[in-house]
C-alpha cells in the first residue's frame, strides 16, 4: 500500500479529515516532484527539473571541479535538457570536455561551453545590450552576453566605451538604449555605471569585475560604487558575476517579450 492509498484509506474510514487529507495529498506530490528531479551522481545532485520550474536548465560553474567531474555533470545534463551551459571553464578542461561532448562548444572569450540540441534560436523579441568599460573587462561581459543568448535573447555588444574616452560612449547610445534591458560591465572606479543610469529608460544591471589596480581591492571599489550609484534603475550583482548579470537582463526580455 502506498502513501497515497494510505491517506485515501484514512478518510474512508473516518481517520483523517478532507481537510488534513488534502495537505498530506499536496505534500505528497511536492516530495515527489521533488524526488523525480534529482539525478544523484554521488559527488554531484543534479537538478534535472529547474527548466520546468524556472524557464533554463541547471548551469555548470565550472571552478574546483576536475575534468572528469564536468565531463560527467555535462553528460548527465545533455540527457535531459536540449542546451547545456557551462561557466568558468579553463582552456584544458575545455579540451577535454569538447573532446568527450560531441557537439559541445567553448568560447575562450566568456571562459564557457554550450551545447545545444537544436541550433540556438533567439526566441524573445528586442534585445539585451551589453557594454563594458575596457578590453580587460571582456571576459565578465561575454560571459553575460554568452548567457544572455543561450537564453533566447539577441544581444548587442557595445565594448571598450570607458569614461577616460567617454565619447566612444555617446556614439553607441541609440543601440544602448534602444535594447530592453543594459548589462554595464566595468572595473577600476566602475564609473560607467553611473553614466549610463543616468542616459537611459531601461533597467541596468552593473557587473563590477576585479581589473584594476591595488587600490581597486579586486573590484570592491567598482561594487561600491556601484551599490552607491546615484542613477535611478540600477542593480548590481556580484564581482565578476556575468553569468548572474546575463541571466537577469534575458529574464527581464523574455518577460517584455511576452507583453
Amino acid at each position: 500500500m502506498n502513501s497515497m492509498e494510505h491517506i485515501l484509506k484514512l478518510v474512508q474510514e473516518g481517520g483523517l479529515s478532507i481537510d488534513d487529507a488534502k495537505q498530506k495529498l499536496e505534500d505528497l506530490a511536492r516530495a515527489s516532484v521533488l524526488e523525480e528531479g534529482v539525478a544523484d551522481m554521488g559527488f554531484a545532485q543534479l537538478d534535472i527539473n529547474r527548466e520546468k520550474r524556472t524557464g533554463f536548465p541547471e548551469v555548470i560553474f565550472g571552478e574546483g571541479k576536475t575534468a572528469e567531474q564536468l565531463i560527467a555533470i555535462f553528460q548527465k545534463l545533455v540527457q535531459h535538457a536540449d542546451r547545456v551551459l557551462a561557466t568558468r571553464v579553463d582552456a584544458a578542461k575545455a579540451e577535454l570536455l569538447t573532446a568527450a561532448v560531441g557537439g559541445a562548444t567553448y568560447h575562450p572569450a566568456a571562459r564557457a561551453v554550450t551545447w545545444f540540441k537544436h541550433p540556438i534560436l533567439r526566441v524573445h523579441e528586442g534585445y539585451v545590450a551589453v557594454v563594458c568599460a575596457g578590453t580587460s573587462d571582456l571576459p565578465v561581459a561575454e560571459e553575460a552576453a554568452l548567457t544572455a543568448e543561450c537564453m533566447g535573447s539577441h544581444v548587442e555588444r557595445v565594448y571598450d566605451v570607458g569614461v577616460a574616452g567617454i565619447h566612444r560612449l555617446f556614439r553607441r547610445l541609440p543601440v544602448i538604449r534602444g535594447a530592453n534591458a543594459i548589462v554595464v560591465a566595468a572595473g577600476m572606479e566602475g564609473a560607467l555605471t553611473s553614466v549610463v543610469g543616468g542616459l537611459v529608460a531601461k533597467p541596468v544591471i552593473a557587473v563590477p569585475t576585479s581589473i584594476g589596480y591595488g587600490a581597486s581591492f579586486q573590484g570592491m571599489a567598482a561594487l561600491l560604487a556601484m551599490l552607491n550609484s546615484c542613477a535611478p534603475g540600477v542593480s548590481v550583482v556580484n564581482i565578476d558575476n556575468g553569468f548572474g548579470a546575463g541571466y537577469y537582463a534575458a529574464l527581464i526580455n523574455k518577460n517584455l517579450s511576452k507583453g
